[in-house]
């Protein structure tokens, strides 16, 4: 019998950066996502096979179930390690990391038995809608712990995706004292037929983003209160004239913080309507405002994948 998993994509809308230091941040999930699929195996081994959205194979690999005797758990050991691509290599290292952490939680796994497992993408790898915190909350869910502490022991992060993967609707996010509140909103603005979202054509580390951000010796007090205040009124905003105000002085905030250009004024400085960068700045999407006809700009440059904000918000 089989057992499916599904979690839901991510976008952060306000906050980025500061999210992780308790500002007030607007996070939606997205019609994309992951699913995994479990059945069993009567051998001692985890068969995992990772598909994309267009049903190829991009990762595949064994992992032996041993039996630790040192801390009465056990070890996963991958087959034939050698014969993978780095990449490949990479990518069963992170999984080993976080199925040992959900085992440490709650363990799930025996060294007398395994499970065939096929996880599958809804969404190109390369659009950063959280092909790793879909992941992550789907490992939860089958091995019945906690996804926030699951994240957190395995890496870091704000952990607003994880609670994007959760829900089927917008919310605000904070951390408080290094806890998640998660709040359902609205946000379904008169305007809301002239947002956009736009993929840059490349996928940004968000990783090496939050590393820097994190390096910056500034108080973050007043960042963090200006942007909570701008998340508040964007999700009251009824013109998409208020609304664009309050992009650029979202994006301006940060970008003299970060002293980073915003991506308008390094990728799109003619174009007409407003860019609000999303998540770590330099790749995966950005939203633009504007009338189709002003979002035809972004495929005379290049950037052909435009998606309204109804195809990919839930």
């Amino acid at each position: 019998m089989n057992s499916t998993f599904y979690s839901n994509g991510k976008l952060l809308l306000t906050g980025e950066y500061a999210v992780l230091d308790g500002a007030l941040s607007l996070a939606i999930p997205t019609k994309y996502g992951q699913l995994l699929t479990i059945r069993k195996n009567n051998a001692p081994k985890i068969v995992w096979t990772s598909i994309d959205e267009k049903g190829d194979t991009w990762f595949k690999a064994t992992f032996f179930i041993k039996p630790d005797d040192s801390t009465n758990s056990i070890l996963l050991e991958i087959e034939n390690k050698n014969n993978l691509e780095i990449e490949a290599q990479s990518t069963a290292d992170i999984l080993i990391k976080i199925l040992s952490e959900a085992q440490k939680l709650n363990p799930f796994l025996s060294a007398t038995a395994g499970y065939f497992v096929e996880t599958k993408l809804t969404f190109p790898r390369n659009w950063g809608l959280g092909s790793s915190s879909t992941l992550i909350n789907n490992i939860a869910s089958w091995a019945k712990v906690d996804a926030y502490k699951l994240l957190w022991n395995s890496f870091s992060g704000s952990a607003y995706d994880i609670a994007c993967a959760q829900h089927n609707y917008p919310i605000t996010y904070k951390l408080s004292e290094g806890k998640p509140e998660v709040k359902k909103t609205t946000f379904n603005p008169p305007f809301i037929d002239k947002l956009y979202f736009v993929y840059l054509n490349k996928k940004q580390n968000s990783r090496k983003g939050i590393a820097n951000y994190k390096s910056i010796a500034k108080d973050k007090t007043n960042l963090i209160a200006k942007l909570s205040e701008l998340t508040q009124q964007m999700l009251i905003a009824e013109s998409l004239t208020d609304f664009n105000s309050l992009l650029l002085a979202h994006e301006n905030l940060l970008s003299n913080f970060l002293q980073t250009p915003t991506q308008k004024e390094a990728l799109f400085s003619d174009f007409e309507g407003h860019i609000k960068s999303l998540g770590a700045w330099g790749g995966d999407f950005v939203l633009a405002t504007g009338t189709p006809r002003q979002m035809r700009y972004f495929k005379r440059k290049g950037y052909s994948i435009l998606i309204p904000y109804k195809e990919m918000v839930l």
